[in-house]
């Protein structure tokens, strides 16, 4: 897929928490194509010690608006700068980079599909969610925080398919894990996570004792995002692949995770 370094308008700046944000960008052309689960690396302009562009997941793709929704976590000077960001602003990005989650129309509708997201990781669910819904397959989500405060955008997800919860302090949905929820004793036939590693460790290992099929987006550290600088190498089964070019999309059958 063609890569493209564009200067996207900030056309919108929404506080999501006290340390999220959502940034709506928009292009005076078409933005390009862009498949669930690809990333974009963004310019950080302004910060004296962010030398790096900054991974994000694509979370939306408003193709009536022509705009691109992207979830920043504000944990450091360079994201926390991007949450500074206003509407009229430029925004430098690389895009779409990685690889997507792998989704088949003439299949997908008669599925039963379980996207299961943590923290920011919750990011790229909703963009493959809008994206299955479109096929005729209604997904569940299956989405976990600390507290409900980390529960995002939850009012988008439901658009697209049923909504379950967890938070480990039990404000909202069943208290405890992802992984403790009572709609794991449901029959799926396919599962898609995203969030911290241990989060999906153990979803890849329900998958595994399951039987279903599952993928993972990995959230090793990116700096190039375009495979050069080898620092987000993960072990598989292949070898060591560079989770920005070869991923960031894996089958966990992939992955030594099991081993």
């Amino acid at each position: 897929m063609k890569k493209y370094v564009l200067d996207l308008t900030v056309r919108g700046v929404e506080l999501l928490s006290d340390r999220h944000v959502l940034l709506r960008l928009t292009d005076k052309q078409p933005l390009p194509e862009m498949v669930p689960g690809q990333f974009v690396e963004v310019r950080v302009d302004g910060s004296a010690t962010t030398f790096l562009r900054r991974p994000i997941s694509i979370s939306f793709v408003d193709r009536v608006n022509n705009e691109l929704w992207l979830m920043v976590a504000m944990v450091g000077d360079g994201t926390r700068q991007l949450g500074r960001l206003q509407v009229g602003d430029m925004l430098n990005c690389v895009l779409p980079l990685g690889n997507g989650f792998s989704i088949q129309s003439e299949e997908t509708a008669s599925l039963k599909v379980l996207l299961v997201g943590g923290g920011v990781g919750v990011a790229p669910m909703l963009y493959l969610g809008a994206e299955l819904s479109a096929m005729g397959c209604k997904p569940t989500f299956l989405l976990g925080g600390r507290t409900a405060a980390d529960l995002l955008m939850l009012d988008m997800f439901r658009k697209f398919g049923r909504v379950c919860l967890t938070t480990e302090d039990g404000s909202e949905g069943e208290k405890g894990f992802v992984t403790n929820h009572s709609v794991l004793n449901e029959p799926f036939d396919r599962i898609y996570t995203c969030g911290p590693t241990p989060m999906m460790k153990a979803v890849a290992r329900y998958a595994n004792e399951h039987h279903i099929a599952c993928e993972v987006s990995l959230e090793n550290m990116m700096a190039c995002g375009l495979g050069a600088c080898l620092c987000c190498v993960e072990k598989t089964t292949e070898g060591n692949l560079c989770v920005c070019k070869d991923g960031p999309v894996f089958n966990v059958n992939r992955l030594l995770w099991q081993i």
